[in-house]
């Protein structure tokens, strides 16, 4: 991913092709005040995505974690046999 820099009076003049890059390149852009890093921005979708991701590194960090403190968990087996009940148990209310 290459880095796109431009300056915030840049932004303040050229919003939409400003704009039109973080949607179609898919990535940040870097603005800079007097010639200073000072703010990034990008498209929702890439924001959104960006979350998402950080969401499921969170919980796959905090995964890890307990398993490293031995923390108690589920194993394939026992997970399966307790999604098959949830779902008999579901059936069985009509839901």
């Amino acid at each position: 991913m290459s880095t796109i820099i431009k300056s915030s009076s840049e932004l303040r003049k050229n919003y939409n092709s400003i704009a039109d890059i973080c949607r179609k390149t898919k990535t940040p852009v870097f603005l800079t005040r007097n010639g200073v890093g000072d703010t990034v921005i990008m498209d929702m979708e890439t924001f959104n995505r960006r979350e998402e991701n950080l969401l499921a590194a969170e919980h796959l960090l905090a995964t890890e974690r307990s398993r490293l403190l031995g923390t108690g968990g589920y194993t394939v087996d026992e997970f399966e046999k307790n999604m098959r009940e949830a779902i008999a148990r579901g059936a069985e209310h009509g839901e």
